[in-house]
């Protein structure tokens, strides 16, 4: 298992802690969160699919980093990894500093 994966897997533990541990929105129980994720990885398939393509890869992955999985469109999986973390630890920070304001 490469660094890349590695740190994916890191990272969506550790925004998954940090919602059911410490900031507990309940945003990952949330109809909206689920249609937020699905319209990110719609957008995240075309993009990146576009990016990483063997064909004319315009970002090159060092294979031994990675799990070698890449589904659809030669995506490696980890980025969807990535996408989940990313967004999610936005979305639970907006969140919070929401609850906050009230």
């Amino acid at each position: 298992m490469g660094e890349y994966t590695v740190l994916a897997v890191a990272a969506v533990a550790a925004v998954t802690v940090l919602e059911v541990v410490w900031l507990r929105t309940g945003l990952l129980r949330r109809r909206a969160y689920l249609v937020t994720m699905t319209v990110m990885a719609v957008g995240q398939i075309v993009v990146d699919g576009w990016l990483t393509k063997q064909s004319a890869p315009i970002v090159v992955y060092d294979d031994a980093q990675t799990t070698g999985v890449r589904f659809p469109w030669d995506i490696p999986i980890e980025d969807f990894l990535f996408g989940f973390a990313l967004l999610t630890a936005v979305l639970l920070l907006w969140e919070r500093a929401g609850a906050r304001t009230r």
